[in-house]
């Protein structure tokens, strides 16, 4: 079992560690409003991972994966919601260009929970993570015997891990 949690944590961490959208997005939000923006953005896609771990222990991915119409739906949600978020970055960055001027170049910060919310959306809107966390978690249960408190479990940590790389950002 020892062995098995620590397969777990490395391959997690290896997961972890490979920049995706969930880095990307955190740290332009870092940089774009500062850290605490940034670890908002880190706290709502480690609350999008919870969701996709719960959804996976409780069986309800294996529907997304059985449905191609349902699965193809929210890979272009997905993408559309990655679309919008790089269209607003490049807006925010004409939009600082014209006033170089002014020494203040970051967005203001009085977007309270903007950042998580972007952070939640992101991940749930990202299929390849429902995916993830139903072929990877079967995995690393002792026993194959694929529990929900177990697959819970383990998805817990992957996401506390997550949560705890991105603020490192």
């Amino acid at each position: 079992m020892l062995t098995t949690l620590a397969a777990f944590l490395g391959v997690s961490a290896i997961v972890i560690c490979t920049p995706g959208q969930d880095t990307a997005l955190t740290i332009r939000n870092t940089l774009a409003r500062g850290r605490r923006n940034g670890i908002e953005t880190a706290l709502g896609v480690a609350v999008g991972q919870a969701v996709w771990t719960l959804a996976a222990s409780a069986g309800l991915v294996a529907l997304l994966q059985a449905s191609e119409p349902a699965f193809h739906a929210l890979k272009l949600a997905g993408a559309a919601y990655l679309v919008f978020l790089g269209g607003q970055s490049l807006w925010s960055a004409v939009r600082h260009e014209r006033g170089r001027e002014q020494l203040t170049s970051r967005e203001p910060r009085t977007t309270s929970g903007r950042g998580f919310r972007q952070g939640v959306v992101s991940n749930l809107g990202n299929p390849k993570m429902a995916i993830f966390f139903a072929t990877l978690l079967p995995q690393f249960v002792p026993g194959r015997r694929e529990s929900f408190a177990a697959l819970f479990a383990l998805g817990i940590v992957f996401c506390f891990m997550t949560l705890t790389w991105l603020t490192l950002y």
